[in-house]
């Protein structure tokens, strides 16, 4: 049984004309990308196939729901195995089919029912699209062409999404400050944290920020990550191994260095925080304070750049870059800047080189400073590009400071 069965039924709740649509909603950006893309390319449909998993399925379904007024997440949980989608450039209208694993492939249905509209001509797909899924588009005479359409509508998100990813983002701040608490609680025993007479290992304070994530109504989505490595591994989780054999997860530890927590939450609707503070247990100034300095300042030039105008991901990581570098730290590999966009998944368009941020925009910017070896100082936060005049905003967050009880005294 497949929602293609009734097409016409699934139509009419799907939306049709993109004028039905609210103002400012997903549907009524992605209807409007789409058909200036099939327009432009001569294709007479966008199909995509995907689990419910995929973001970019998600997104189509998100835009599917929103003439009904129904939450995205009741969209997002269905537990359906495998679902096509279908926009008809000519009706804008959405087409839409699923399958049990018994059932005909959903793609086959959805390209029988779209052979049926439109006989045949080129199909705007993802590049990623399944292989079997475009045999059966080329089967019912349909020629698929690879499009980043979808991506790019995804780039800047409407009002409702930016509530979604704030929401998220409160949840981050609400599992770092449980972190923080566990942190400010420690004491020093033989060299090594310990709270509650236990040693404060990053698996454990992995797990109180998850708990602190989850009290918060979100899911930790096993993105949470306690001091990291260069590559952004999340070593609290899948740990490395320590000298002397020991699981780097469960080694203790130590005050006076930097503690670096990364999160990224997804809230109940699918749609991602993104939060990194680096916290200092007795610490005693020197280079991580300096480091420090550097990284804060650079998020208020970074803010002000986003104010002024649009900018490519390059241009607000070299900003960011500069900014850290002129606090002394010039040794090539001595910072790290990441820039990118946070929406259906941690990191999405924007993304990389000349991607502009666009108006509408959530991005999420890092400052990473080399401390000492392989100890790093990393902040990062949300930054929410305004409409037209209006000024760049960072989302709702804990204090940066380096001290754990600074960031429960808000």
């Amino acid at each position: 049984m497949t929602d293609a069965d009734s097409i016409g039924e699934s139509e009419d709740a799907s939306g049709g004309d993109a004028a039905t649509a609210p103002a400012g909603s997903v549907a009524d950006r992605l209807e409007s990308r789409l058909a200036e893309a099939l327009e432009h390319r001569d294709a007479v449909a966008f199909v995509h196939v995907g689990s419910p998993r995929d973001p970019g399925l998600r997104y189509c379904q998100v835009a599917l729901a929103e003439p009904e007024e129904r939450s995205d997440q009741s969209v997002v949980e269905r537990e359906q195995p495998l679902t096509a989608v279908a926009f008809d450039g000519d009706t804008r209208e959405w087409l839409t089919a699923t399958a049990a694993d018994a059932s005909p492939h959903p793609a086959r249905v959805l390209a029988s029912q779209l052979a049926d509209r439109v006989a045949s001509g080129t199909v705007l797909t993802p590049a990623r699209l399944p292989h079997d899924a475009a045999l059966y588009l080329e089967e019912a005479g349909f020629e698929p062409a690879s499009t980043d359409v979808l991506e790019r509508a995804r780039a800047a998100k409407t009002p409702a999404e930016r509530e979604r990813i704030a929401a998220a983002q409160t949840a981050a701040g609400a599992g770092i400050r449980r972190g923080a608490a566990l942190l400010a609680d420690a004491t020093v025993d033989d060299g090594h944290l310990v709270a509650d007479g236990d040693a404060v290992t990053p698996a454990r304070l992995r797990r109180a920020i998850d708990e602190g994530i989850v009290a918060a109504g979100a899911f930790p989505a096993g993105n949470t990550v306690v001091n990291p490595d260069s590559g952004h591994a999340p070593s609290s989780r899948d740990a490395t191994v320590a000298a002397g054999g020991a699981d780097a997860a469960d080694e203790p530890l130590r005050p006076a260095e930097p503690i670096v927590l990364e999160t990224a939450p997804r809230g109940p609707d699918g749609y991602h925080g993104g939060l990194v503070r680096t916290l200092v247990v007795d610490g005693d100034g020197g280079r991580e304070r300096r480091a420090h300095v550097g990284a804060t300042q650079s998020f208020r030039s970074a803010a002000a750049m986003l104010t002024a105008d649009s900018e490519s991901v390059t241009a607000v990581e070299a900003d960011l870059e500069a900014e850290v570098r002129a606090f002394g730290f010039e040794d090539p590999d001595a910072v790290a800047t990441r820039v990118g966009g946070v929406g259906l998944e941690p990191r999405e368009r924007p993304l990389a080189g000349g991607d502009e941020i666009e108006s509408g925009s959530v991005v999420r910017l890092e400052s990473a400073v080399r401390v000492e070896g392989d100890r790093w100082l990393r902040i990062a936060d949300l930054l929410v590009k305004g409409d037209e005049g209006e000024r760049a905003t960072y989302l709702s967050a804990p204090s940066r400071s380096l001290e754990p009880r600074a960031l429960l005294e808000e």
